[in-house]
């Protein structure tokens, strides 16, 4: 069945959040152009107000630009310790009022009501649910209910801010089509630039394109694209489970006391796990070290860190724990890496101090890995000692 009269699934985003948690913290801030991000000229913008955005301001734009456009804007340093503190009292409210939640990125969740209506009616009870959200977090609120998540998350994004829309079962279709192709979930940059060079400009063009054509134009992303188009979305509200951590370590065939080798390998652990973190659309705050010692003694210290996913600064982080732990020179059986302290987010929001040259590094580099395989780019200090010995996988 494609689409199913009988499911409610909603989909809730806190408005411009990074935004309302710096303006909650600090009410001087409301009705102000708020940029948060990196401060120097060469960062980039992580989020900004509705003030900043009518002067052309848009996330992820260099903060040189920004300033230009908008030189009294106030610059507010990324805090993603006070983001995950709000993050996790949102996800709690509303753990708590419904049966199945999916907490799909650090501010926004999609619930699945079917079967609700029978007793209390899905509009009503998320109506509720928002008003709730707002009144115990402070935070704004915004939300679109649907027959499925592809509808609903882009009815949500027509709402904002502070605001609701319902899209009744039947007319997904009238809904998407008077709308940019640009709005259509899977549409990115190039993807949607290749579809206005063709004359494509809204989903109603897009959706009267026999799939076949869009099969050789795009590929299988075109068969996706035809059945978005269409407002047919099946996929399933997954339940929320916080990860606690992550990690790898690995145990030797021979003990070794080669530090260069054991530096090396660190770093390739490192980079491997951190390429999981941002796969997992996930930060770490703390950075834990384990080594074994030949006569099986085991030893880990752990530190916290500013939240990142990104491969140098966990692997200084990394570094200054070994060098700290490993004191007594005795041959080594075991070497581990462990993140946790988890928290939703991306390196593309990340953005702290970080330059616009970095961002655009990683970015390349996990599209090659995502494409090729998670070892088909390495850096080269992860290749900078052979191993003694074949180690155990």
């Amino acid at each position: 069945m494609l689409l199913d009269p009988n499911r409610h699934i909603a989909h809730l985003d806190l408005d411009t959040f990074f935004i309302s948690v710096e303006q909650l913290r600090n009410p001087t801030l409301n009705g102000k152009p708020v940029l948060v991000g990196g401060s120097n000229n060469r960062g980039v913008v992580a989020a900004c107000s509705y003030e900043a955005r009518r002067f052309g301001i848009h996330s992820a734009m260099p903060m040189f630009h920004a300033k230009r456009l908008c030189p009294h804007a106030i610059i507010v340093k990324s805090d993603f310790e006070a983001y995950s503190k709000y993050s996790t009292m949102v996800t709690d409210i509303i753990r708590d009022s419904v049966p199945l939640v999916e907490k799909a990125s650090i501010d926004e969740f999609y619930i699945d009501m079917t079967g609700m209506d029978k007793f209390f009616g899905c509009r009503k009870f998320t109506e509720e649910l928002k008003e709730k959200i707002s009144k115990e977090s402070g935070l704004p609120i915004s939300y679109g209910l649907a027959s499925n998540k592809l509808i609903s998350k882009v009815a949500t994004n027509e709402a904002k801010p502070k605001a609701q829309i319902e899209i009744l079962f039947g007319n997904e279709k009238e809904f998407l089509a008077p709308l940019s192709v640009m709005k259509l979930p899977g549409v990115g940059t190039k993807v949607g630039y290749q579809l206005l060079k063709m004359g494509i400009e809204t989903i109603r063009t897009l959706s009267r394109i026999p799939v076949e054509m869009l099969e050789t134009l795009l590929g299988k992303n075109g068969t996706e694209l035809w059945r978005r188009a269409q407002g047919i979305d099946e996929t399933p509200v997954i339940p929320y489970r916080e990860q606690k951590s992550i990690s790898t370590e690995r145990t030797y065939q021979q003990d070794t006391i080669d530090v260069a080798f054991l530096k090396s390998e660190l770093f390739r652990m490192t980079e491997r796990i951190a390429f999981d973190l941002r796969q997992q659309n996930r930060l770490t705050g703390c950075v834990t070290v384990k080594i074994r010692y030949s006569d099986f003694e085991t030893h880990d210290v752990q530190r916290s860190i500013p939240y990142t996913n990104a491969d140098h600064e966990l692997f200084a982080a990394a570094l200054a724990l070994f060098t700290k732990l490993y004191q007594r020179r005795q041959l080594i059986r075991l070497l581990g890496i462990r993140f946790t302290h988890l928290i939703p987010g991306t390196y593309q929001i990340d953005l702290f101090e970080d330059q616009q040259e970095t961002i655009q590094l990683y970015q390349s580099i996990d599209s090659i890995k995502t494409r090729f395989g998670p070892n088909s780019i390495v850096r080269a200090r992860s290749l900078f000692a052979k191993p003694p010995f074949k180690p155990d996988h």
